[in-house]
């Protein structure tokens, strides 16, 4: 098959039995004809479509080294830095075709099974492992172009660090049964942004220093395997026009809670079980975090390129150029900008060959990055909302400008340069991304990316090569050094 077109992902998702309930119901009928998510797979349609125009195949696709057919490029396993700036590319592609917004764009999970098959070594001979089965779900995934939802997450009952979540009926999801067919999973998972629109389901689960063996597992299954439901958040879609809500009727993404129910995993599809050293180490070890983050990183960079665009469009607009805060704002959102854009560089500038003879990009560029972003993302929102001010409050909607007051407005509401319904449509986009439902989301959503902020500089103190600096000092102090 290789890299599928935009009309094929909409019928595969419509044609599979995937349980999904949003506002307390069970939904039928086509999944891409509900209100809630026909914007969302429309647009990822159109990504699908993107990598098989004429002009932009060849960025965006490789040969199979199986099939020899076209193939999406986020399944290339870089052997080279070459390699590594292609995928980059292709990446930018896709972000810039929804401004960075869209946090789920298929290339972010591709990358991961991708990352995760090029070091399944990692777990070969392991106790309860399966590394071919990774290598099979990568081909498969390759070579048929599915999209995949993931989670990483258990349910937040208690949080307290000695809180072991022992229950007689499982919360966190957990394996209840072995068979002969497979395992039998039954419980909760958390936060499957895009869950029941996507072909597959990635469930990886961290048992860290829980005593729990059966909370230890990986394994990909379909979207429509029985007994599996994904619970919907509210719709943070504010309508359909275009031009009331410019982001949200487009790239609302959905997040779930995944309810297995009994659900039958085949042995074929499992990548452990029950192994607490693997599960606590694997994506660790792996190449996981390196590819992941540098997507990431390309898509962020990308979203801040799009920000700095509304802010300068706000400022044309009101005409505010010439005051020095403004200037200074603005620079916050340029250093940020090119801060990002240095980082990836390094990321790739100082790749290496790994264990499983890939290419992998530097994983501390990309950690210092995952950790700026968090911090100044939330701050360019705010900026975006001081160059605004008051005008992001005063919006008229869409059938205001093909009404009777239609005067008032083209009179009261027009910019410096901008006609009255171009300067609404600019500041609207400032609010759909910094103010609304859907915007307060995308804040979140960028603040835990990753996870905990606070984990995520820990991780990097604690990984950060300190040692040659210690010694520095010792020296320039003539310090004895205990062995």
């Amino acid at each position: 098959m290789g890299a599928i077109n935009g009309k094929d992902f909409i019928n595969r998702i419509d044609q599979l039995d995937t349980e999904i309930w949003f506002n307390g119901e069970k939904i039928s009928g086509k999944i891409s004809e509900h209100f809630a998510f026909k914007g969302i797979i429309q647009t990822k349609a159109s990504l699908y479509d993107l990598q098989n125009t004429l002009e932009l195949k060849d960025e965006m696709t490789y040969l199979s080294p199986e099939s020899g057919e076209s193939v999406g490029l986020s399944y290339l396993q870089p052997k080279t830095k070459e390699d590594l700036i292609r995928r980059r590319k292709m990446m930018e592609h896709w972000a810039r075709h929804t401004g960075g917004i869209l946090g789920r764009s298929p290339d972010y999970l591709n990358t991961v099974i991708m990352s995760l098959a090029s070091s399944a070594s990692y777990i070969k001979g392991k106790e309860n492992c399966f590394p071919e089965n990774l290598q099979s779900l990568y081909e498969l995934a390759r070579e048929n172009d599915l999209s995949f939802t993931h989670s990483f997450i258990a349910p937040q009952v208690n949080r307290s660090e000695i809180y072991l979540g022992l229950t007689q009926e499982p919360i966190s999801a957990r394996i209840t049964e072995k068979n002969d067919e497979g395992l039998v999973i039954t419980g909760a998972r958390l936060l499957a942004t895009q869950g029941g629109l996507t072909d597959e389901v990635l469930v990886f689960s961290f048992p860290r220093s829980l005593p729990n063996l059966d909370e230890a597992f990986a394994f990909s299954i379909p979207s429509d395997t029985k007994g599996l439901r994904f619970i919907c958040r509210q719709s943070l879609i504010g309508g359909e026009s275009s031009f009331d809500h410019p982001l949200s009727s487009q790239y609302e993404e959905m997040d779930t809670i995944l309810v297995f129910d009994d659900v039958l995993v085949p042995w074929d599809r499992v990548f452990y079980y029950e192994n607490d050293e693997v599960a606590n180490s694997f994506l660790f070890k792996s190449s996981f975090h390196s590819f992941a983050t540098h997507q990431v990183v390309t898509r962020q960079i990308v979203k801040t390129e799009f920000i700095l665009g509304i802010a300068e469009l706000l400022i044309e607009t009101i005409n505010v150029s010439e005051y020095q805060h403004i200037q200074d704002k603005v620079s916050e959102i340029i250093i940020g900008l090119e801060t990002m854009r240095a980082l990836l560089e390094k990321s790739e500038n100082d790749a290496k060959i790994d264990e499983g003879g890939y290419m992998r990009p530097s994983i501390v560029p990309l950690q210092v990055a995952s950790n700026v972003f968090p911090n100044v993302y939330p701050r360019f929102c705010e900026i975006i909302q001081q160059i605004g001010a008051s005008g992001l409050v005063t919006l008229p909607t869409e059938k205001d400008f093909h009404s009777n007051i239609r005067a008032d407005l083209d009179r009261y509401l027009q910019g410096a340069t901008r006609t009255a319904e171009d300067r609404v449509k600019i500041f609207r986009l400032a609010w759909d991304l910094t103010m609304s439902s859907f915007g307060t989301r995308q804040t979140q959503y960028e603040r835990y990316f990753f996870g905990d902020p606070v984990r995520l500089s820990s991780r990097l103190y604690n990984a950060y090569p300190k040692e040659e600096y210690v010694k520095t000092i010792n020296k320039f102090l003539n310090l004895k050094v205990e062995d």
